[in-house]
């Protein structure tokens, strides 16, 4: 039987986005982030954060950095009761590094990361859901065939086009998952 995920953006969604977080003592949880996916894993949801991640490429941060942070947020999910499965990100820009990492797959809106979790867990497109913050993250999720999408704002404005790209938007994750649970 396949199985069923929730695939989260990371800054804007789990985190305060203050932009290039790769140090614990920068990174801020939103409010509820722990109690609703903690209620997600107890429905049999599969939690997989994608995340662009392109300050790697940029220089401003080095992968081992990112390794670390993720190490840190995984313990601090997994304490709460709402493990982590699989962090995937992108550690691409479309202006740095060779030709191909410029023209990568990985980087939302590419499907790439979606694609790869659904192979490696086996999962139910449909029965999966993404949550982001940006058009982007909803159009990998509807690249990859995913049976619902939603966005939440997490104090940014976002144009009608944009909101057009989801199923539903919301504040914050802790709104957004009732709508999922449904």
């Amino acid at each position: 039987m396949k199985r069923k995920a929730v695939f989260l953006d990371r800054d804007g969604v789990i985190n305060v986005d203050h932009g290039y977080v790769y140090r614990p003592e920068d990174f801020e949880f939103i409010d509820g982030v722990f109690d609703t996916c903690r209620h997600f894993h107890q429905l049999g949801y599969l939690l997989i954060v994608i995340t662009n991640q392109s300050g790697i490429a940029r220089g401003m941060y080095t992968e081992q950095d990112f390794q670390a942070l993720n190490h840190w947020m995984q313990e601090k999910f997994a304490e709460e009761g709402a493990p982590i499965t699989h962090v995937y990100h992108c550690p691409h820009h479309p202006k740095f590094g060779t030709e191909a990492e410029r023209g990568c797959q990985c980087r939302k809106p590419m499907p790439g990361m979606i694609q790869a979790a659904i192979a490696e867990y086996d999962l139910d497109p449909e029965q999966c859901a993404m949550v982001g913050d940006k058009r982007g993250d909803m159009e990998a999720a509807t690249a990859a065939g995913l049976g619902r999408k939603f966005l939440v704002t997490s104090g940014q404005s976002l144009s009608p086009a944009d909101r057009n790209t989801a199923d539903g938007v919301w504040q914050s994750l802790k709104e957004a998952h009732q709508a999922i649970c449904d």
